[in-house]
């Protein structure tokens, strides 16, 4: 499998007038603990993401409260200038004051000021992929939505994806502005957002499943395990490895600061999986 490593074989996947490998890579994990402060190891950092790139992945996705604006910083400190071809996808709508709080701001103006901070982090004159974090409560959404239209109308943003959203959001969000993209949690063991997912199928959005490996805890499921035996893979290529069977749509963003689990995860990209498995992957329901 090493000598054909490569995020390649996963196949692609559109986000608008952009097409992009479906294994990325979610740049979180670069932080320190709680995406909260600097790398422990800064170096190793900067290689992680220069490795990623090297191995096919040309879709990334940051944020600004990662770190709070380390990740972006660092991503630009890696990779500037910009290989042909790469999509780095920033995110908006949370503010951090301290580790343990992720606060929504869906503002027009929040929104409007992060827009300028990513792309100045980002060393970018315009955003390729820019998503709404989180719905603010407290903001109407469509307010928030209008925002980030009139930044793709200034050309700071190229496309605009979701986050955190249910299919009345999107399609609220669709009659405001085309949207490409939505991030939902979904993976192998919690499946109950595949309504969000056949939504995506229907309108041509690329679906991106947040934490795909549910931070590592379903690597340890007894049926994932025996599937990963027989597979000769590893459990975590496996979870990826069905979330790319599940729907052309998925667009997979597992997270690391390790190139070990990098590699495996772009690993997952040569795992196929057969339709019985695919249902005996399909979880009980009560």
């Amino acid at each position: 499998m090493a000598t054909t490593l490569n995020a390649t074989q996963a196949g692609t996947v559109a986000l608008g007038d952009l097409k992009v490998n479906r294994l990325g890579y979610s740049s979180m994990r670069l932080c320190g603990n709680g995406a909260w402060g600097l790398p422990k190891n800064h170096p190793a950092a900067l290689q992680l993401l220069q490795r990623a790139v090297s191995l096919g992945v040309n879709f990334i996705d940051t944020a600004d409260s990662y770190g709070p604006e380390v990740a972006e910083t660092l991503i630009a400190e890696a990779l500037y200038p910009y290989p042909a071809g790469l999509v780095i996808a920033t995110k908006g709508g949370y503010t951090r004051p301290n580790k343990k709080s992720w606060i929504p701001n869906g503002r027009p103006d929040h929104l409007r000021k992060a827009v300028e901070e990513s792309l100045t982090r980002l060393r970018l004159s315009c955003i390729d992929l820019y998503q709404l974090q989180i719905p603010d409560l407290h903001v109407p959404f469509a307010d928030s939505i209008g925002a980030l239209a009139d930044l793709r109308r200034a050309g700071k943003i190229r496309h605009i994806g979701l986050s955190g959203v249910t299919v009345g959001q999107l399609e609220q969000a669709t009659n405001i502005v085309p949207i490409v993209s939505v991030q939902k949690y979904f993976n192998v063991e919690d499946q109950s957002h595949d309504a969000m997912l056949a939504a995506c199928e229907r309108m041509g959005i690329a679906f991106i499943p947040w934490y795909p490996l549910a931070s590592g805890q379903l690597l340890r499921t007894p049926r994932l395990v025996k599937i990963a035996h027989e597979h000769k893979a590893t459990t975590a290529q496996v979870a990826l490895a069905w979330l790319l069977a599940r729907s052309p749509a998925t667009l997979l963003i597992p997270g690391t600061g390790r190139v070990a689990h990098l590699e495996e995860n772009i690993g997952a990209a040569a795992v196929k999986i057969s339709a019985e498995t695919m249902q005996i992957l399909v979880p009980e329901r009560a």
